[in-house]
């Protein structure tokens, strides 16, 4: 169901849009508000779907049920209704958040198209919210131990800022989790993350990845192509395992870093980008510079911030966290019960040699799940718990 509201004050015309409206769906659930004020109280009292609404009214005019109205529930999309003298005032009012606006006396399929187009909007609006909380459980950060409140701390104070981050830490830590709050508690949120890991890139074709290529550059391109930081441009790169990327591609980056600028491959054109940069390795970067694997200065452009993420081992009392959380969200995906985890289990996997940390633990956890009793006990842990 949709449920939207007419606010005019001329009876006549609010009944035609009424009678329009709810002939064209039945879905469609029509309410009516005769001035702005009247408006106003049926908003903040109701969830509407949809706003239709006239500018010149008694008591209060439609520009300012507009403004008030995008303070306190920003995600309705308003039509306004206009008379034929008004189309400068609806068009302002569309600088000011409106949808639409459509004139009096209404076009009948202008009306309906724009009711629709209206709807979906706010539908699109409502699943990207819920996309982006989905997004954000799936890069929680559980735990409070110092090392991990150390880093909560740290990614409050570095995330408004534009300051490159290295993040280091063992396989499977949640380097990424730590990148992802950056980038959402940092300006650019808005703006796009792109994840680029630098291992699972054939050495050959990294360039291409990162900077994009134009066509002919080399053989399969058969047409220009953007690269990631292109992409990310006004947001945020988050290159993982970079320790893993080639001395040439190295160099490139080194120079996007100090000059804001990329080439396409085959190119010598170049693009400006506006790009934070956060990157992410397993590897000692300063054992890899005296191997010459990797570029010295390359690694002082990037360890402006240097974040360490501990192993599981490491911060064992955020053990008991991390497998509420695990058993609960593996339970939801599943689609069934979550268990509880009796206190010999929980030291059973306290005591646990985690070589694959955060990562193997959710694996174990739901394995457990699996193939544990209604309560998850110690027995269970050694029996299905073993490498």
């Amino acid at each position: 169901m949709s449920n939207i509201l007419i606010i005019e004050d001329e009876a006549a015309i609010r009944r035609v849009l009424t009678k329009i409206i709810s002939e064209e769906n039945d879905d469609y659930v029509v309410s009516e508000a005769s001035d702005g004020l009247e408006g106003i109280e049926k908003i903040s009292k109701n969830d509407y779907d949809l706003v239709l609404c006239d500018i010149k009214m008694p008591k209060m005019d439609g520009v300012e049920v507009l403004e008030r109205i995008k303070k306190l529930k920003p995600e309705i999309p308003f039509v306004m209704i206009s008379g034929h003298g008004d189309l400068d005032t609806a068009v302002n009012t569309m600088r000011l958040g409106a949808f639409d606006y459509i004139s009096k006396p209404p076009d009948l399929n202008r009306l309906l198209n724009t009711v629709r187009n209206a709807l979906d909007r706010k539908k699109l609006v409502v699943e990207n919210k819920r996309l982006k909380k989905k997004v954000s459980k799936k890069y929680q950060m559980i735990g409070e131990s110092d090392a991990i409140n150390h880093i909560k701390d740290m990614i409050d104070k570095v995330a408004p800022t534009d300051a490159r981050v290295l993040i280091t830490g063992p396989n499977g830590t949640g380097k990424e989790i730590v990148a992802h709050w950056l980038h959402e508690k940092s300006d650019r949120t808005k703006a796009p993350m792109i994840e680029v890991n630098c291992a699972a890139i054939p050495s050959e074709l990294i360039e291409s990845e990162l900077f994009g290529h134009v066509k002919g550059s080399f053989t399969g391109a058969n047409k220009d192509r953007a690269g990631k930081f292109e992409a990310a441009n006004g947001g945020t790169i988050f290159l993982d395992e970079i320790g893993d990327m080639s001395l040439s591609a190295q160099a490139k980056v080194l120079r996007a870093l100090q000059e804001s600028k990329v080439s396409r491959v085959g190119s010598d054109k170049d693009i400006k980008v506006n790009v934070r940069v956060i990157a992410a390795t397993n590897k000692d970067l300063t054992q890899e510079i005296a191997q010459g694997r990797f570029r010295e200065d390359l690694y002082h452009r990037l360890a402006v911030i240097l974040i360490n993420v501990p192993a599981l081992n490491d911060r064992r009392e955020d053990i008991p966290l991390l497998v509420d959380f695990f058993a609960n969200q593996i339970a939801t995906e599943h689609g069934t019960a979550a268990k509880v985890f009796t206190q010999g289990a929980l030291d059973k996997l306290k005591a646990y040699d985690w070589t694959g940390n955060i990562r193997e633990l959710r694996n174990v956890i739901e394995r457990l799940l699996i193939l544990g009793g209604k309560k998850v006990s110690e027995a269970d842990v050694k029996m299905f718990a073993t490498k």
